[in-house]
């Protein structure tokens, strides 16, 4: 009987068949016609790399085998080279400790010797670096990062790193700036995002206008000498909220405001009795306000006069005219209204007494009167003034 002569091609397609494709000798050998053992002893040549039909530099099984798990390992320590850099991206322009830092907590997702080789480290720093106990000022910025977290909290996520030193200051932390911005950027602190809001005014009525007695000069030299008001709006589930109010320029304080569901000149009143109520101001003081019909109406002029005020008013259109409240505005919009959403009129009208009786008058830190809030700041001058 005449043998059969196999090509290396054919052998190598019927190896594949076991090796590559999964299936079994009996299924293989039945498919291609062929002896089970014959196959057999192909495997286990191609198995051990021992072919001898194999032409002249051909590769066995294994020795590919060997490579594309060779390939496999390059491809994976050149993707974790790439994802280590994006990861840690912030410490590579910062200094050892933190390198070591970022290291010890990745290190159970990337070999060790790959870290070294990023960060440019060697592996006997790394394993000295948590040998020793860390130095006085980890410790410092550490106890000062939970200090930074709580004050973020409790200023409403509102204060920058110059309103924020003097309230850490305040709380016992004597440290500088940049040390604070540092510590943020390593907590991922942000303040709220400020955004912008248009507030109106409606000055088309035959109403008197008073004149510009501030025009832009905000410096008053004690407390009640120049009052500024405005009226602005707080949109709920249950329709537009009006909020009238006063602040004194000197202090900054807000010394009256008064909410309504409607925009008229007795919301303003009522703003204004409950500032001369709260403050009872001598009187000359200057009331400042825009153009708008609920300022100028005869009832609120009336009311101006009865207290003995000047009243004072913007030019038309001008919004620098009432810039102290203007930024009022700002404060409480960006800080709190923009942020939340109000069911009820009720809630905002909770929600807007507390921040300005509480936060805004009596904890806000103000630039303008050296990073204290207006209440200190109003009583340290009642103090000054008692002892002069």
């Amino acid at each position: 009987m005449r043998s059969t002569t196999y090509t290396p091609e054919f052998r190598a397609e019927a190896v594949k068949l076991v090796l590559a494709h999964g299936l079994t000798l009996e299924e293989a050998a039945q498919r291609i016609a062929i002896p089970k053992g014959t196959l057999a002893n192909w495997v286990s040549a191609a198995k051990r790399g021992t072919d001898p039909a194999a032409p002249p530099g051909s590769r066995s099984v294994a020795e590919l085998e060997a490579e594309v798990a060779k390939l496999r390992k390059e491809l994976a320590v050149e993707r974790m080279e790439k994802e280590v850099p994006k990861k840690g991206h912030r410490v590579l322009c910062e200094g050892v400790a933190a390198r070591y830092a970022f290291m010890k907590s990745v290190r159970l997702e990337y070999p060790l010797g790959l870290l070294c080789r990023v960060f440019d480290v060697s592996r006997s720093g790394f394993y000295a670096a948590f040998d020793r106990r860390p130095s006085q000022r980890a410790q410092d910025d550490e106890r000062l990062k939970v200090a930074i977290k709580a004050a973020h909290v409790q200023t409403r996520e509102t204060y920058g790193p110059l309103r924020l030193q003097p309230e850490l200051v305040a709380q016992g932390f004597n440290t500088g700036r940049d040390r604070i911005v540092r510590l943020r950027r390593e907590l991922g602190l942000r303040c709220k995002q400020k955004r912008k809001f248009k507030a109106t005014t409606n000055s088309r009525h035959g109403y008197p206008v008073a004149p510009n007695l501030l025009d832009q000069t905000f410096a008053p030299t004690r407390p009640n000498e120049a009052w500024v008001s405005d009226i602005t709006y707080i949109s709920t589930d249950e329709g537009w909220l009006y909020l009238a109010g006063i602040k004194d320029v000197f202090t900054c304080e807000m010394v009256g405001f008064a909410m309504g569901a409607r925009m008229t000149q007795e919301l303003t009143a009522q703003a204004l009795w409950r500032a001369v109520r709260g403050k009872r101001p001598a009187p000359g003081l200057i009331l400042h306000s825009d153009r708008g019909s609920q300022y100028c109406a005869d009832d609120y002029r009336k009311l101006v006069a009865q207290f003995g005020m000047q009243a004072s008013m913007s030019r038309k259109g001008n919004c620098y005219d009432n810039a102290p409240m203007e930024s009022f505005w700002g404060s409480l919009k960006n800080e709190m209204i923009h942020h939340q959403r109000y069911a009820t009129r009720a809630n905002a009208e909770a929600a807007i007494r507390e921040y300005i009786e509480i936060f805004y008058n009596r904890q806000r830190r103000h630039s303008r009167l050296g990073y204290v809030s207006p209440a200190s700041f109003a009583a340290d001058f009642s103090k000054q003034a008692l002892a002069a």
